[in-house]
């Protein structure tokens, strides 16, 4: 799928139930944002997603032409996208795969490298910044200063031993 057209929302995880209903593990910010689109895509298909819950911070979702437990079961592991063009985010908001290879620069401009990955921890993100050397970086207000996803730029603020 076209990284830059299509976004990865999350992972079918499980089935729920015996009637297709399917358990998604949200990429988003929460599972509340991915129940609001009309259409998510799944194996390059676009599939219309009937209804969802939240249950345990999982989206359980109720997917057109799903409507058995091996139906729902034949889409375990895959891959859940959304349509950027579907997703009406605040100003100023972005998502996460916008700014991975983005470059990482201090608030003087030098170079710390590029953003190769982002790790989830229950305190926050880490951002992991490879450089000359490599550098994980908590995704607080404390250490990113600036972050232009249209631009590709992260700007951090950097402590000894960081």
């Amino acid at each position: 799928m076209d990284k830059k057209q299509f976004i990865e929302a999350g992972k079918v995880v499980n089935t729920h139930g015996v009637k297709g209903e399917v358990k998604i593990q949200v990429w988003l910010d929460s599972p509340e944002f991915l129940k609001k689109f009309k259409t998510v895509y799944i194996d390059n298909k676009a599939i219309k997603l009937v209804s969802g819950r939240v249950h345990k911070g999982f989206l359980i979702a109720v997917l057109d032409g799903v409507d058995d437990v091996n139906a729902a079961m034949s889409l375990k592991n895959k891959t859940v996208f959304i349509d950027r063009k579907d997703a009406k985010l605040p100003k100023g908001a972005y998502f996460l795969q916008d700014i991975i290879g983005a470059a990482v620069v201090t608030e003087d401009g030098e170079s710390v490298g590029t953003l190769e990955d982002i790790l989830e921890t229950p305190a926050s993100q880490i951002y992991v910044v490879k450089g000359e050397t490599e550098h994980l970086i908590p995704a607080v207000d404390e250490f990113i200063v600036r972050v232009d996803a249209e631009n590709a730029v992260v700007t951090v603020r950097l402590i000894e031993g960081m």
